[in-house]
């Protein structure tokens, strides 16, 4: 999993600065931002992923909201209602999920402590399945209402079609594909559809890029890479998924890096 991150902050006039990489730890002072070295030319920066490093930053994370959101709590209840109104939408133009009843089956991917699914799934949901690597956040949702299985499994491993898990009415997956690797987010997106629903989606919501050259950006801190939405896009196509709708999320704090939402659906 992931997490709301400050803004890189990037001066494309200094010549100083297309030497390297500035992000910001989500533990230092907005002016306090952690500069490493620019990528060796031609390397991209999902190369850099380290998923083990990943694991044992997030196993060190307090099991809390304001730890799972990197100090910024305050961003929990505005991302869920904008989620809620983002679902909405969708189940307003829809034939099979309408809004009159509850979906059968939803997926929490990448999960953490279930914020999302203790907030907002579970009151749309009748089940909702976790995906999470980390025990120590999924022991936060064990035996809660409206919980079905909990995987502590990282999604680059999670073959749902194979193991026996849904049909899944949506699918909804939250700042952690920035702790997977470009193939391993095509292969992961593309396993998908087997185990949807007829009508059902797939929701991605994640940090875009904001650097000044339209490039993804990796931070050492939780070994992440945050991609602009025109890579988004580009995996959603190589994954045979389209955008079926999309926004930015409203609200957020100033400083953070924008949010955006895609449902996604076969194509």
């Amino acid at each position: 999993m992931s997490s709301p991150k400050r803004k890189a902050i990037s001066n494309g006039d200094d010549a100083e600065d297309t030497k390297r990489q500035r992000i910001s730890s989500d533990d230092a002072p907005t002016d306090q931002a952690e500069e490493i070295p620019f990528l060796p030319s031609g390397a991209a920066p999902d190369s850099f992923i380290d998923h083990k490093a990943a694991i044992a930053y997030w196993s060190a994370t307090e099991p809390t909201v304001n730890g799972v959101l990197g100090g910024y709590p305050q961003v929990s209840r505005i991302d869920l209602q904008g989620s809620s109104n983002f679902l909405a939408k969708l189940r307003r133009s829809s034939h099979h999920h309408p809004s009159s009843k509850k979906l059968n089956r939803a997926v929490d991917c990448g999960a953490g402590i279930g914020r999302i699914t203790d907030g907002f799934l579970s009151k749309v949901a009748e089940v909702v399945d976790i995906v999470e690597p980390v025990k120590s956040f999924t022991d936060q949702i064990q035996g809660k209402p409206g919980v079905g299985e909990i995987l502590n499994v990282g999604l680059e491993e999670w073959h749902p079609q194979r193991d026996g898990h849904g049909p899944y009415d949506l699918i909804w997956t939250q700042w952690c594909l920035s702790q997977l690797t470009d193939v391993q987010v095509v292969e992961y997106l593309g396993r998908l559809p087997a185990v949807m629903s007829e009508g059902g989606w797939i929701v991605v919501k994640e940090n875009l890029s904001n650097h000044h050259l339209d490039e993804d950006v990796f931070d050492k801190t939780d070994s992440s890479v945050t991609r602009t939405d025109i890579k988004f896009r580009k995996l959603f196509e190589d994954a045979r998924l389209g955008v079926v709708l999309t926004e930015l999320q409203r609200g957020m704090p100033k400083g953070l890096y924008p949010v955006r939402a895609y449902a996604l659906q076969p194509r």
